[in-house]
């Protein structure tokens, strides 16, 4: 009886050992699948969009008039004038679809109409095309002699002026002032251009007139050239 009891000891024990080696077996077998990793809370996400996409906000460049572009070669809006509304893209967007384009007027210079020792002559731009279009603010405007050589500096643009849009059905004119000190009074060394370059406003090429209104100063005292903005009509 005895030696029974001993044996079922040994056996127990045996059993025991043999379980706790098969649980071990199996965990150091499980170790090297585990399960897939969880997700940090925080990670950043993969990109969805192209990294390369451009902005879509409304790049577009400023009308040429308003940059530093000289005066002899742009015309361009007077800063801050006029009533115009709107946001600014729905602005240039207008302005784009309804400006007088330099290959639909025609220039000339009226008469001068002098007075206070000012010479004051009217640039007068008619619009020759089929359709309605529109000016507005100064124009650009160079002196040049006969080989197109600037005679000057750039005119300035009269400080004051406020810019209106002046719209233009076929066959009519804007016109915008164009004054500097009469050469004898002022004592300003002079030139006698060929001709006189006009610069629609907002615009890069340009109108040749002929000149036939004798000298203009060109450098020294009180030589300055000065634009006004356009105005409805021919300045008669």
């Amino acid at each position: 009886m005895a030696h029974t009891s001993q044996s079922s000891r040994r056996g127990a024990a045996l059993l025991a050992s043999t379980v706790a080696a098969l649980g071990l077996l199996t965990a150091c077998g499980n170790g090297g699948q585990g399960t897939s990793p969880e997700s940090v809370s925080g990670t950043a996400a993969p990109a969805t969009g192209n990294a390369s996409s451009t902005d879509t906000s409304d790049t577009s460049a400023a009308p040429s008039g308003t940059g530093s572009s000289p005066a002899s070669q742009t015309g361009g809006a007077a800063t801050g004038g006029g009533s115009s509304t709107g946001s600014a893209k729905t602005g240039s967007a207008t302005a784009a679809g309804t400006r007088c384009h330099t290959s639909e007027l025609s220039a000339s210079v009226g008469a001068n109409n002098p007075g206070a020792g000012q010479e004051n002559f009217p640039i007068v731009l008619t619009n020759k095309s089929g359709r309605t279009c529109t000016v507005r603010g100064y124009p650009g405007a160079a002196f040049v002699n006969a080989s197109g050589t600037q005679l000057g500096p750039d005119p300035q643009r009269e400080s004051g002026s406020t810019a209106a849009t002046v719209t233009l059905k076929p066959g009519q004119s804007a016109w915008a002032g164009l004054t500097f000190s009469n050469p004898e009074i002022s004592g300003a060394k002079t030139a006698t251009p060929a001709a006189l370059l006009v610069t629609p406003p907002d615009e890069r090429d340009s109108l040749k007139v002929a000149w036939t209104s004798g000298a203009v100063p060109v450098s020294g005292n009180a030589s300055s050239v000065r634009l006004n903005v356009f105005s409805a009509g021919t300045g008669v």
